[in-house]
């Protein structure tokens, strides 16, 4: 699913293997660590993702997809702790073929190509709760 190496404690690079989803080995990698707080960057490749984007005037979720070879020309995103397990918060900026972009809010991509990260781990846990006022799981600070 994915290779890592530690550059300095606390402080990691990743390789996700060919075909995998992101979120699945992000969310793999941080069990793995038990890492409950840190941040996240990389770039790489994909041909199928899922984008989210929440419409405040309704505070429903707009899933779309789009199945087309794009660069991941940045994501970016954080690790927290809901409910005892790593919680990811990613977002991503893709490039299409004719170079315009699109992203959001990444709910899925497989990776077509390759895909390489940064994980950086905070000595503390992050805790979100779920705020009935936004809908969106908050930092609980």
């Amino acid at each position: 699913m994915y290779s890592y190496k530690e550059l300095s404690q606390g402080y990691y690079v990743l390789s996700l293997d060919n075909h995998v989803e992101i979120m699945e080995a992000l969310a793999a990698f941080c069990g793995e660590k038990h890492i409950l707080a840190g941040e996240i960057s990389g770039l790489g490749a994909t041909n199928d993702a899922t984008f989210r984007y929440l419409n405040p005037s309704t505070m429903k979720y707009v899933d779309k997809t789009f199945a087309e070879q794009m660069e991941i020309t940045n994501l970016i995103g954080n690790i927290s702790e809901k409910d005892g397990k790593p919680y990811l918060h990613v977002h991503v900026t893709a490039s299409r073929s004719d170079y315009s972009c699109i992203g959001g809010h990444l709910l899925s991509a497989r990776i077509n190509g390759a895909c390489e990260l940064f994980v950086k781990t905070f000595p503390e846990p992050i805790h979100r709760r779920h705020d009935p006022t936004t809908g969106l799981n908050m930092y609980q600070l």
